[in-house]
């Protein structure tokens, strides 16, 4: 049930749209990074490391993931660099990927008034997008 300022959940408790990001990455671009000393362990955590290199194309779950930092920092209006890209990361469930955050981006993200994310990841070909939805009461 929608209303004007935001939505119902199915608790009864009403629900707003804090903020929305999308990013696309490209996958050659970010499979080039990969291949500079460093890359990897300065950008994506233990688990995006582990997950991504137990896939066939690991380049794309990389790419993904990276879509999904720069597109949570977006709908915060923060910039990545404000976040710090190690700070967010990607965690594949049996019910699909969910985004994790430490305590830095916790900071911002009650400063906005939101306490969840929700990501959607997809990737095809040369390109991977992520959409994130910030949501609080």
């Amino acid at each position: 049930m929608y209303n004007v300022f935001g939505f119902f959940s199915l608790a009864g408790e009403v629900q707003m749209i804090k903020g929305i990001g999308i990013d696309l990455c490209s996958v050659s671009r970010i499979s080039a990074c990969l291949a500079r000393p460093g890359f990897k362990e300065r950008v994506f955590t233990d688990q995006e490391l582990t997950y991504a290199k137990g896939r066939k194309n690991a380049p794309q779950h990389f790419a993904a993931a990276f879509a999904a930092k720069e597109a949570f920092a977006k709908a915060g209006g923060w910039g990545i660099g404000k976040i710090g890209l190690k700070n967010v990361w990607i965690e594949r469930t049996s019910n699909g990927p969910v985004l994790f955050w430490k305590k830095r981006a916790d900071m911002f993200l009650k400063e906005l008034g939101a306490d969840k994310a929700h990501v959607s990841l997809s990737h095809e070909g040369n390109h991977a997008i992520a959409l994130v939805i910030l949501e609080g009461e």
